[in-house]
């Protein structure tokens, strides 16, 4: 049995009716605890494939992306969260288990096939919790905009970190946390989309990208 398959078999299979509970749900008690401002919901295509690219400072990113923008979206999730029961529900979500520190081709495969479809996909392109602020990233993103050809919407996600601080298991309450999403951005390859130096130089382009977003996102915070 291939790689993808056990995962296939490990997760499930998406449950639109279970997901869009789990985002309503997240949505209002995201509302409730933090102090919650989202902007620019209408600079995500409201249909065709795209790909949403956040900064990672803290646990609470990925949660909070799930939950609050506009088209229900998939996530490439860090692999150890798919442990036991929670490995069937992240199905039911429609997470992508990626194995971190090293490349993960089923991985990318599955972005892929979900963007081919029309589908939204989330990546964390920094690849673990940071600074957040797109020191540096891996190639994933890039490969994946440039095999699929979607455009990239750049997340600014701030607050996360000092709302739920390391160590840490309930959010401060009312703590403040915005989540803005950019004007999509489409990569201008400078050579064969196959090669890794054009994946590369595409990389620096979608990081400069990114980081231009955080940095606008972070002067407009009254």
């Amino acid at each position: 049995m291939t790689d993808v398959a056990v995962r296939r078999r490990a997760t499930g299979t998406l449950k639109p009716p279970v997901r869009t509970a789990v985002r309503g749900v997240g949505t209002a008690l995201a509302h409730g605890v933090l102090s919650l401002t989202v902007t620019g919901r209408e600079n995500v295509p409201s249909e065709g494939p795209v790909l949403l690219a956040g900064n990672h400072s803290g646990i609470l990113d990925g949660p909070l992306v799930f939950f609050v923008s506009p088209r229900p979206t998939s996530l490439l999730t860090k692999s150890e969260v798919f442990v036991g029961p929670w490995a069937r529900a992240c199905g039911w979500l429609g997470l992508i288990p990626v194995h971190r520190g090293q490349p993960d081709r089923s991985a990318l495969q599955s972005g892929l096939a979900h963007l081919a479809a029309g589908g939204a996909l989330g990546v964390f392109p920094e690849g673990t919790r940071g600074s957040g602020g797109f020191d540096s990233t891996t190639d994933g993103l890039a490969y994946l905009a440039l095999r699929s050809g979607a455009p990239v919407v750049p997340i600014a996600v701030t607050g996360t970190g000092a709302a739920l601080p390391r160590g840490s298991t309930v959010p401060k309450l009312r703590a403040p946390v915005r989540i803005a999403f950019g004007q999509p951005v489409t990569v201008d390859p400078s050579g064969d989309p196959r090669a890794r130096r054009t994946v590369r130089d595409a990389a620096e382009q979608l990081r400069l990208a990114l980081l231009a977003h955080l940095q606008r996102s972070t002067e407009e915070q009254p």
